[in-house]
């Protein structure tokens, strides 16, 4: 294997500048020893699947990884099946309202509406 073979590429997951800089402020004020941020996905949600974000002292040979400046992205493989294509976003609505949305996510087949964490759809229903 290559080391190319591990490294996510746009067509992978890409990440907005306004998430890049937060992940980064965050990244920072992390006090510990990490290798990055990984994107994990578990089953639940209205579409199926949803996915969190954490900090992580650990990368395995299965992990696809993106260097920013200042962080790596790390994606396992089963978790990047669900997120190909897919844009993170961070959004600062007015008062406390501030979080990383998947933008283009797609329908996991058998549930949900698949709208669930886009900033253009509403709710299942």
């Amino acid at each position: 294997m290559t080391a190319n073979a591990n490294q996510l590429g746009d067509e992978d997951l890409t990440l907005t500048e306004t998430a890049q800089q937060k992940m980064r402020e965050l990244a920072d004020q992390v006090e510990e020893d990490i290798e990055g941020v990984r994107v994990y996905a578990t089953p639940g949600g209205c579409s199926g699947v949803s996915f969190g974000m954490t900090f992580t002292d650990q990368i395995s040979g299965e992990d696809k990884v993106r260097e920013y400046d200042g962080f790596k992205l790390i994606v396992d493989n089963g978790t990047l099946g669900y997120l190909k294509g897919v844009e993170i976003d961070f959004v600062a609505s007015d008062g406390d309202d501030a979080r990383f949305v998947f933008n283009n996510l797609k329908p996991v087949e058998g549930a949900g509406c698949g709208t669930c964490g886009s900033n253009t759809g509403g709710g299942c229903g």
